[in-house]
């Protein structure tokens, strides 16, 4: 039987009028790479807002281990959002700290020693693939692709067994956006961790498990990612043949090193 993480049932969330997500219903499945394809507005970053609880739902249901979020007491909640980690779009990380105390903030907060924290973060930063003299650089002196990398160490070293990632790969070239792929599907495989990714890069599909895909606040398409270019849905075959890019055919041997 298919291990579901979270379940979506009927889930609408209205802006001003608008319906941004309609009466969505998604199935996650545990350990997995699940990636939610849609073009721009189409309410993909509501979507994972709503999952995490930055965003409240108008209706519906989001049952996480079995437990709905819309309606769980803080407590509930509390353990909940502990399984959680969230990458943001732009990497998010504080300029005015470290490469060291950005990834070790959280652990910082909690009134850990800097001597405790630093052997955490050293690991979290060599399962990114940065070196350790990177620990004690400033935003200002990353490269898009390193701040994205620092931003993934910020989530490992809390140890979630849930990683929702919003547009992983906007704004980087399509060398490095494929590094972060394979450095977000060795983490999943290495940790054995359920990954929802929200993404307009088609080259994502290389490396999930499940895609779906969003438009007019819907799921309109829901299956294996391998054959969503073989597809006859309309919706996702319309969204993936707008675009130039094809399947990258790989040997399957190499495929994710």
């Amino acid at each position: 039987m298919v291990s579901i993480k979270i379940k979506i049932q009927d889930l609408k969330k209205e802006f001003g009028g608008q319906w941004v997500t309609d009466s969505l219903s998604l199935d996650i499945e545990s350990s997995k790479m699940t990636v939610v394809l849609g073009k721009s507005g189409e309410g993909k970053s509501v979507l994972l807002k709503q999952i995490i609880g930055l965003i409240k739902p108008t209706s519906g249901a989001i049952f996480i281990d079995g437990i709905d979020s819309t309606k769980a007491t803080q407590q509930e909640l509390d353990e909940i959002f502990k399984q959680f980690g969230y990458v943001f779009q732009s990497a998010a990380l504080l300029d005015s700290l470290n490469v060291f105390e950005n990834i070790g903030i959280t652990l910082l907060e909690k009134g850990k020693s800097v001597q405790a924290v630093l052997p955490i973060v050293k690991e979290a930063l060599e399962l990114v693939h940065l070196e350790e003299e990177t620990l004690y650089k400033y935003p200002s002196q990353l490269s898009g692709g390193m701040k994205k990398r620092v931003g993934l160490a910020r989530t490992l070293v809390t140890k979630p067994n849930i990683i929702l990632y919003d547009e992983p790969t906007t704004g980087l070239d399509p060398i490095t956006a494929r590094v972060i792929h394979e450095l977000m599907h060795s983490m999943q495989k290495t940790f054995n961790l359920t990954s929802v990714v929200i993404s307009h890069d088609l080259d994502i599909l290389n490396f999930a498990d499940t895609v779906a895909l969003l438009h007019d606040g819907k799921i309109r398409y829901n299956g294996p990612a391998k054959t969503a270019w073989d597809s006859d849905n309309p919706y996702i075959n319309q969204f993936l043949r707008g675009s130039s890019v094809g399947p990258i055919q790989t040997d399957t041997t190499d495929k994710h090193r």
